[in-house]
């Protein structure tokens, strides 16, 4: 009887054992401070799908983008010297209204709140655009307003992929068609600063560069095409257009 009663004691310690060991591993994903805990808190359910906070923070920067860019894009069409920036600041006013427009709505349905102003900081921008002149405007448009698109643009990309709600994922596919755009036409101006763009991404990043090793002076073996095998009809046509045109032509939003 003793060695039955410490065979069992001796199986419930194992037992109790990996139970402790396994439980965190199973409950991981419900525990607090986790990356699914905090989707959770931070969503609410909606008709189109939950929202979470980072669905709704894309809505406040793309009405923020807005408030800022379409005044900057009214004063290079009344004040820039040169066709290309006007012409880039013709795309703003366009673009921004457009989205504004999408927003506004998607905002109202989801029962989400706008900001009417632009923040402290863009506010600056835009003071820092009134008080320039000359070429020193024209380089002060197109950097930083190329250096606030290539930012959003990202940040847009990674709602676009991971929302759950389908209005947040027409409105980032809207949105991501417009930025490229404007970078695109900003670009065009022949003022933006590439090395600055790139020593500032730099100057953030934390991973160590990937990728092929730089190029040695001889030239590598040419890399066949890519394609299907056998014969395949295939009807569609490449997206987007030629190389430094965007198509920003989409259907009216479905509400």
């Amino acid at each position: 009887m003793r060695r039955v009663n410490g065979t069992a004691l001796i199986i419930a310690a194992l037992v109790a054992t990996l139970g402790a060991i396994a439980f965190p591993v199973w409950s991981y994903a419900d525990r607090s401070g986790t990356g699914q805990a905090n989707l959770a808190a931070g969503s609410v359910a909606t008709r189109w799908g939950p929202l979470s906070a980072a669905d709704r923070d894309l809505l406040v920067k793309v009405r923020l983008a807005g408030l800022w860019e379409i005044p900057a894009g009214q004063q290079a069409v009344e004040r820039a010297p040169t066709k290309a920036v006007k012409e880039a600041g013709d795309h703003l006013i366009v673009g921004h209204t457009d989205l504004d427009r999408r927003v506004r709505g998607v905002a109202a349905q989801l029962g989400v709140e706008l900001p009417n102003q632009p923040t402290e900081q863009q506010q600056g921008w835009l003071d820092e655009l009134t008080a320039a002149s000359g070429e020193e405007y024209q380089r002060k448009f197109a950097n930083l307003l190329r250096a606030s698109h290539g930012k959003v643009f990202g940040a847009i990309a990674l709602v676009r992929d991971s929302t759950r709600n389908s209005l947040v994922r027409q409105l980032a596919t809207d949105s991501n068609q417009t930025v490229l755009d404007h970078i695109t036409m900003l670009e065009a101006t022949g003022e933006v600063d590439f090395d600055g763009i790139a020593n500032g991404a730099a100057s953030t990043a934390t991973a160590s560069p990937t990728g092929p090793p730089p190029p040695s002076g001889v030239a590598p073996p040419q890399a066949p095409p890519a394609g299907p095998s056998g014969d395949v009809s295939a009807t569609s046509r490449p997206s987007p257009g030629p190389p430094g045109q965007v198509n920003t032509s989409r259907p009216e939003p479905q509400m």
